[in-house]
């Protein structure tokens, strides 16, 4: 089996996202942390192809599910921020009238209201993990979860996913996760998650 995962590009230069995600953060992130997930799954994946018994499959699996997941987090994670309306830079940070507003309208109440639930709940991860809105393929409903460590979101179709672990907010907010949280809103592209949710929600087999 060849090698075929790569670092995907950023749509955004790596100061894109400041002053709510420095440029260090971002080049670190993208350029060391996403790398290094992506050798690792490949390496992973030719050791799987090259495995001779079940016992050398079993024990790749770990290395599988921590290096995928962080793979495929990242790839959605990357495209899930826009640079910030709030800066005069882009579209980050507006949801705009549509299904995905009227989803969260309903579900919540108010955008305020989502925003600080989903906060409350990813705030509270233990560790490292990711917070998400997916989308509850059984209910076709919005719902806030979370997922440990580099565990990709399996129960629903994600819409919006953030990244807790410290590597994605050390250097600029330390240990104030309450504070990465509410910055990180001005750059969520909500018309990439709009598309998501589009997709999820015209798909007939959920």
């Amino acid at each position: 089996m060849s090698a075929t995962h790569t670092l995907p590009d950023l749509p955004y230069s790596y100061d894109g996202l400041e002053p709510y995600i420095s440029r260090q953060i971002m080049e670190l992130h993208h350029k060391k942390h996403h790398q290094t997930y992506v050798n690792a799954l490949n390496a992973a994946e030719q050791a799987y192809a090259g495995a001779s018994t079940p016992r050398e499959r079993i024990a790749l699996q770990a290395a599988l599910k921590f290096n995928g997941g962080g793979h495929i987090n990242h790839s959605l994670f990357w495209r899930n921020l826009a640079p910030s309306a709030t800066e005069n830079k882009g579209n980050g940070g507006v949801l705009r009238d549509g299904p995905l507003r009227n989803a969260i309208l309903e579900r919540w109440g108010t955008l305020d209201t989502f925003k600080k639930e989903f906060n409350t709940t990813t705030a509270g991860i233990q560790g490292s993990g990711w917070g998400w809105l997916g989308l509850n393929p059984s209910t076709r409903k919005l719902e806030i979860v979370t997922t440990a460590n580099q565990d990709p979101l399996l129960s629903h179709v994600p819409i919006i996913g953030v990244d807790m672990w410290e590597h994605a907010f050390y250097l600029q907010y330390l240990n104030v996760k309450a504070d990465y949280l509410n910055a990180i809103w001005h750059v969520i592209n909500f018309d990439e998650a709009e598309e998501r949710y589009r997709e999820a929600t015209a798909n007939p087999r959920l």
